[in-house]
């Protein structure tokens, strides 16, 4: 992009609170006043800095960051969907990522540079202090829906032998570097670090100077394993009214802290993504200010798949092509019959999809959720039958034709959530991804299914059907 002062004057010179904030960021980057910025920034909403923020080119959001400080820039980047933070930190000089990257928390950084390429991570890893870059590599090992992928590293630790007093000492002299830590709760650990018990921070000013903290901290506190699944951390949390817990490895040694409103983004973010990816957005997650020609192949990979599946539905219908002429009224409820089953379907994927994700059902018990969806399938298929058994006989009259559609969505109603309560399990035991394939194969099978029975009923009581 051209940057130059004429282009400036293009830009509105309107009031701060206006309903277009990204024209003020940039004009204020540009004005070389960084405190003009500043004021900008914080006079908007969490909501309209990540808006601005997305509506600029890559370049003007580089210019943007650039001339804010290191702090203030980061928090910026706290407002963006992770995909888009990393994009913005990955487009940056290394030293101005590098700067930005180390005013975010432990978790944060990891999450971030775990988006760029590995050589743009390795580069802004150089650049921060050894052991912040060592906790870093060591949150990136992690897969982001276990524990250790999902603590923070910045943690209150002390030794069991020191007393009250040292530890107010410590906390005392080490206030920047404890500014932005999680201060309700500082963790005893013994000569080989492992976690022995919580102090509650309000403990220490009713305690004596002179005292040992190991004899007024909480021994044997719950924690969790940095491998810890996210389904078992959010059972924990729901278990538990805490607002975090520490994480230790397999040897009892402390490694971190995890919050318990990081568990609940992930899981809201897991199961967006889910839902993302079951409508055909390859990659779980899409955001429009990406490569349009990103976005078009993302989804047509998906598309594509679908016009091969659909024409094995089309294929029922030219198999009975002399029934629909002459019944044309099979026409109208064929959409119908498809279309609600398929709703039926979908439900019974959600449901299964968010128990998988709770962890309240395991992939090896598809007969028991079958049972269940049959259950319901056999109720709801009843009731909707006859709704469009009765529509048919008031479209057209004729008593056979009701039978038909009737039968044909009780039928196709079980069909239908028969498959969308236990394929993802099924997919899930065989390590396929269920949110990606549940969806084609339910609207697939039940649009097949549906198709054939309407058509197959209808051939056998044609003569019923067609008015002498």
């Amino acid at each position: 992009m051209t940057s130059n002062m004429s282009q400036d004057s293009t830009l509105p010179d309107a009031p701060e609170a206006n309903d277009r904030p990204w024209e003020d960021l940039l004009r204020h980057a540009r004005s070389g006043d960084p405190q003009q910025l500043t004021d900008c920034v914080e006079q908007l909403s969490t909501g309209d800095q990540a808006r601005a923020l997305s509506r600029l080119s890559e370049d003007e959001r580089s210019e943007v960051l650039t001339a804010l400080s290191a702090e203030e820039a980061a928090e910026l980047i706290r407002c963006l969907p992770e995909m888009q933070a990393a994009n913005t930190i990955g487009m940056l000089q290394v030293d101005t990522a590098a700067a930005i990257v180390h005013e975010l928390h432990s978790d944060e950084q990891a999450d971030v540079l775990g988006d760029v390429s590995s050589e743009q991570a390795e580069a802004i890893l150089q650049a921060l202090p050894d052991d912040e870059a060592a906790a870093v590599r060591e949150l990136t090992s992690f897969a982001d829906d276990v524990a250790g992928g999902l603590m923070i590293c910045e943690v209150l630790r002390f030794h069991e032998n020191m007393t009250v007093a040292e530890v107010i000492h410590q906390l005392s002299a080490n206030e920047d570097e404890y500014s932005d830590f999680d201060v309700q709760y500082g963790y005893v650990c013994d000569s080989e670090d492992r976690l022995i018990g919580v102090i509650p921070m309000r403990n220490l000013l009713f305690a004596k100077r002179s005292e040992r903290i190991a004899t007024i901290m909480i021994r044997n506190p719950l924690s969790v394993f940095d491998s810890t699944s996210l389904e078992d951390l959010v059972e924990f949390f729901d278990d538990h009214s805490f607002l975090g817990a520490p994480v230790i490895d397999a040897g009892g040694h402390l490694r971190g802290v995890i919050h318990r409103d990081a568990v609940d983004y992930e899981a809201t973010r897991a199961v967006e993504s889910d839902y993302l990816k079951s409508q055909g957005i390859v990659g779980g997650e899409e955001l429009r200010t990406m490569p349009i020609w990103l976005r078009a192949r993302r989804r047509l990979s998906w598309l594509s798949i679908n016009v091969f599946l659909n024409l094995g539905a089309a294929s029922v219908i030219a198999m009975f092509q002399d029934t629909l002429e002459a019944v044309i009224a099979l026409a109208v409820f064929l959409p119908i019959i498809s279309d609600m089953s398929g709703c039926s379907g979908n439900q019974a994927v959600a449901v299964s999809m968010r128990e998988l994700s709770l962890g309240l059902v395991r992939p090896t018990e598809a007969f028991r959720v079958w049972w269940q969806e049959v259950s319901v399938g056999l109720i709801n298929g009843t009731v909707l039958g006859l709704l469009v058994a009765l529509a048919a006989f008031v479209f057209n009259g004729n008593l056979y034709l009701g039978l038909v559609v009737g039968v044909a969505l009780l039928t196709n109603t079980i069909i239908a959530v028969s498959i969308g309560g236990t394929v993802p399990l099924l997919l899930k035991r065989f390590g396929v991804d269920p949110a990606v394939a549940s969806g084609p194969l339910l609207t697939t099978v039940t649009d097949m299914c549906g198709f054939f029975l309407v058509l197959g009923m209808a051939t056998l009581m044609l003569s019923k059907l067609v008015t002498p």
